[in-house]
């Protein structure tokens, strides 16, 4: 697994339509895999150009679930925009992942 930064956004502040996500894991298990696969194709059609994946695996740094309070892996946190939002699980159910990201309304 990779993480993914825009070139463009290397060095400069979030626009405001940017999305920081940050998924966390816990080593190369089958749900943490498709959970990054399910994320980054996600995120590509529909955030192009416009998002971070950060890969956060609690196996190696644990302390850090403290700080987004992760109960369960994978979990994804979406810390930009705000408010910051956590979606639970292998994002294969892409329509729910959408609306949890605010990229989709609720119907």
């Amino acid at each position: 697994m990779e993480s993914k930064q825009p070139p463009d956004q290397a060095e400069t502040a979030p626009r405001p339509d940017f999305y920081d996500l940050r998924l966390y894991v816990a080593g190369q298990t089958p749900n943490s895999i498709a959970a990054f696969a399910n994320l980054k194709t996600i995120c590509e059609q529909h955030l192009a150009g416009r998002y971070r994946i950060q890969v956060i695996d609690l196996l190696v740094d644990p302390q850090l679930a403290h700080g987004d309070q992760i109960l369960a892996i994978p979990t994804l946190v979406r810390a930009l925009p705000e408010p910051i939002k956590k979606i639970i699980g292998d994002l294969s159910n892409a329509e729910r992942t959408l609306v949890g990201l605010d990229l989709r309304p609720r119907s």
